[in-house]
């Protein structure tokens, strides 16, 4: 963060409640943002200087009558975090996180709700598909719990598939949560008690103001400090463009590590991981090698022992640190796909079975979501499922009946693409 402040005015964090407020308003005016933000206070000296200042700039830019954001609104923020227990975290402070102040666009202020002690540990992301597959989830639950039982708090989105699966995994020993919108919203709507939960035993985070809906915008900015809060980031699934390579990217300008893991060939949500391991992929087996590989860059204290129980799974996970500008190619043309909506459609016509099409559609989807062109124990995707055995045995023998998937022996199953 030097850069930021070359001019003579040395960055002062806030220390009074008028202080806070200053900083609060400046970055919640319209077109200031981080390095605005920064600029403003290394060449004003105070966000309140800043303030008094920014209207004359704005007008010198062509902006006419312009207004920063004014303190009644700042107030009723500050209030509204209030309510819900949220404390605000300023760079520059104590409070503030040491791994993300390192970033050059680290956000001047972040909303915490919950365990803040968290931010003091070992950190590392992990980030990756939605629609995740069944062996992706599960990779996930392992790699969570085998950091959190060596002691690395696990960091991640918030999302459905990958990030609510290392979220849950982590969530007894330590897991923070960076959200797009405000603390108070939750979204996914699916991750209504997860996001509760976070907030007890685990950390909630954002930049963003108190009761902001998401938009697209927001998750590739939110993705800057997932990256920023740890020391290495693992890659779970990832498609070809999507959200994780970029935050993967992010990782690469902010001097982490990136892991990934590989898939079959044939699965699509395995394309951008297989990429990043292409260019530069070191193989990690389990949970052990990524933390032998922080212990070797002294992110941790000591090598910590391999945590107990198996984390075999039909795809291994591996580390990779690979070359910036390669990964850089592989992500310069990745996107965000926004959320889906609600997919149950009321209304329609019952099937032989006593349930709406649009239910057994919707099953049929999140069977197929979960097979991939590896194969999967039908005992094990019942469990992931959590549905009784009987009711997804049939749509099994519909979806092998229409071609969709295969029945191998052992019990196995596999999509066919």
């Amino acid at each position: 963060m030097d850069d930021l402040f070359a001019a003579s005015h040395q960055l002062t964090p806030p220390t009074t409640e008028d202080d806070r407020l200053a900083w609060l308003r400046l970055i919640r005016s319209y077109r200031v943002g981080t390095a605005t933000f920064f600029r403003l206070l290394a060449e004003h000296g105070s966000a309140q200087a800043a303030l008094e200042v920014l209207p004359g700039i704005a007008k010198a830019a062509g902006v006419k009558d312009y207004t920063a954001c004014s303190l009644d609104n700042a107030r009723r923020e500050i209030a509204a975090a209030r309510k819900i227990g949220a404390q605000l975290l300023c760079f520059g402070t104590n409070a503030y996180p040491a791994t993300l102040a390192d970033i050059a666009d680290a956000p001047p202020l972040l909303w915490a709700l919950g365990d803040t002690a968290l931010l003091s540990r070992p950190m590392v992301a992990m980030v990756g598909a939605r629609n995740a597959s069944s062996l992706g989830l599960r990779m996930a639950r392992k790699l969570a719990e085998g950091l959190g039982e060596a002691g690395v708090v696990v960091v991640s989105g918030l999302a459905r598939g990958i990030d609510a699966a290392a979220h849950l995994a982590a969530l007894p020993r330590g897991t923070i949560a960076v959200q797009a919108g405000g603390l108070d919203v939750i979204y996914p709507t699916e991750n209504k008690d997860l996001h509760e939960e976070i907030a007890i035993r685990g950390l909630r985070l954002s930049e963003q103001p108190i009761g902001l809906e998401p938009q697209a915008r927001h998750f590739p900015i939110r993705n800057r400090i997932v990256s920023g809060l740890a020391q290495a980031v693992i890659v779970v699934e990832a498609a070809s463009r999507s959200g994780s390579l970029l935050t993967a990217r992010d990782a690469l300008d902010q001097g982490r590590d990136v892991m990934a893991v590989p898939g079959h060939p044939f699965d699509a949500r395995a394309y951008g991981c297989n990429m990043l391991i292409r260019d530069g992929a070191v193989l990690v087996r389990s949970s052990a090698d990524v933390l032998e590989a922080l212990a070797a860059k002294g992110c941790l204290v000591r090598p910590t022992a391999a945590p107990t129980g198996s984390e075999t799974a039909a795809t291994p996970v591996c580390g990779i640190t690979a070359d910036a500008s390669s990964i850089r190619g592989i992500t310069a043309d990745t996107r965000v796909r926004g959320e889906t909506a609600d997919a149950r459609i009321r209304g329609e016509t019952a099937g032989p079975t006593g349930r709406s099409l649009s239910e057994t559609s919707a099953l049929h989807s999140r069977i197929l979501d979960r097979l991939g062109p590896s194969p999967l124990a039908e005992d094990q995707l019942i469990r992931d499922l959590d549905l009784p055995a009987a009711r997804v045995a049939s749509e099994l023998l519909n979806l092998e009946l229409e071609g969709l998937i295969l029945r191998q022996a052992g019990g196995l199953l596999s999509r066919i693409n």
